[in-house]
Parts: structure tokens; C-alpha cells; sequence
């Protein structure tokens, strides 16, 4: 079987599985994410965030993204890029028109010269269907982040971004088939706890109070 195909099959079952969680659960789990969030260093640090509204069963971020705007952050959401196939965030506030983009899903109606670049952001939390404890996050397939955040490769030392998954527990597997594409996380966040990412060795703790 090849990384491809085996990928593709873990997506298929991965996807499955979180949307077999109830509507209860979804919500008890979305409410503890952005809880476990206010403890968590990399998010109390940083003034410019990026989050997703959640899709297909993916954990809710509603709660988290109350929370950054209370703490007087400045939230961003994904949006299409008009030239390529790859990803602008634009300002996300309690009072912003979403519209939908050609995938249908929700995105900030804001004009692109008023969005900022990944590689402008502090914190990008990111979406994810699967995940392991090196690190390593399997997507949907359509490689929307992973171009661009490409940038990412070339840094040896200080890596901005950070790059956070946002996950069910559910969601962790053994391994994941990585590609040479893939870019990296710097941790994991689920409803239960934090796991931190340290090189190719991976640390796994409790949130990290400031």
C-alpha cells in the first residue's frame, strides 16, 4: 500500500470517527479546548492569532475564539487566495460578514489587501483530521496550508509562526504516513491536554501556565 493510499484510508476512517461523537460531546469538547487554551503559553503571548471555523465534525472553536477576543486579541480566519491555491487570514470580529468560497465553507467577506500573510501571524491554529505525538498532522488532502506555510522548511532556528493543531482525542494516531511536503506542528491541542513538540522528539505535558 502506498503513503498515498494509506493516508487516504486513515482520512476516511479518522473522518468517520469524530463524526460519531454527539452533539454533546462536540460541545463539552470545544468548551474544554478553549478552557485548556487560557492556560497555554503560546496563546496568552501572542496579540495576533489565527484560528478556523469548524467543518465536518472538526472540534468547535466558537469558545476559544470568544476567549481571544475577550483577551483583546486580534483574530484572523482563512480565506482563499484570488491567485493561487493557497491561504490569506482575514480580520475576524464579532461583528464581521462571513460569505461562502467555492468549497462552501465560511470565510471572512473581507477584501484580500486587508488580510495578512501566514508568515505575518504569531500563532496559526490549524485544522486537522489526524495527528501523531512527532508532530505530524494529516489534513484533508487539498494542501491549502502546507503551501503556505512552505516558507516554514527553510527556518532553522525561530519558527514563526507557531503552528498549534486543533483536535478531538480521538483524532491521535500512531503514526502518521508522512510526505515531503508536510510541514510540521509545534503542538497539539485537544480537550484533554497539550502535547509539545521539540525537534523530532516529542514532549508531551500539561498546559503551560504564564
Amino acid at each position: 500500500m502506498t503513503s498515498s493510499t494509506q493516508r487516504q484510508s486513515l482520512r476516511q476512517q479518522l473522518r468517520q470517527q469524530r463524526r460519531q461523537l454527539s452533539l454533546k460531546q462536540q460541545q463539552a469538547h470545544g468548551k474544554r479546548l478553549a478552557n485548556n487554551l487560557r492556560l497555554n503559553r503560546y496563546f496568552s503571548q501572542v496579540k495576533d492569532v489565527a484560528f478556523y471555523l469548524a467543518e465536518d465534525a472538526e472540534i468547535s472553536t466558537s469558545a476559544a475564539i470568544k476567549a481571544a477576543w475577550k483577551s483583546h486579541k486580534n483574530v484572523y480566519l482563512p480565506v482563499l487566495s484570488p491567485y493561487a491555491d493557497e491561504l490569506f487570514f482575514a480580520p475576524y470580529r464579532p461583528t464581521t460578514s462571513l460569505k461562502l468560497n467555492r468549497f462552501g465553507i465560511a470565510e471572512p467577506a473581507v477584501a484580500i489587501r486587508h488580510c495578512k500573510r501566514a508568515h505575518q501571524l504569531q500563532l496559526i491554529f490549524m485544522p486537522l483530521v489526524g495527528f501523531d505525538i512527532k508532530g505530524n498532522r494529516l489534513g484533508m488532502g487539498g494542501g491549502f496550508y502546507d503551501r503556505s506555510l512552505h516558507f516554514r522548511q527553510h527556518q532553522q532556528s525561530w519558527r514563526k509562526p507557531r503552528l498549534i493543531g486543533l483536535a478531538h482525542e480521538c483524532q491521535k494516531v500512531a503514526a502518521i504516513p508522512v510526505e515531503h511536503w508536510d510541514i510540521p506542528l509545534d503542538g497539539i491541542a485537544t480537550e484533554k491536554t497539550f502535547y509539545k513538540i521539540k525537534s523530532s522528539c516529542q514532549k508531551q505535558s500539561r498546559f503551560e501556565e504564564t
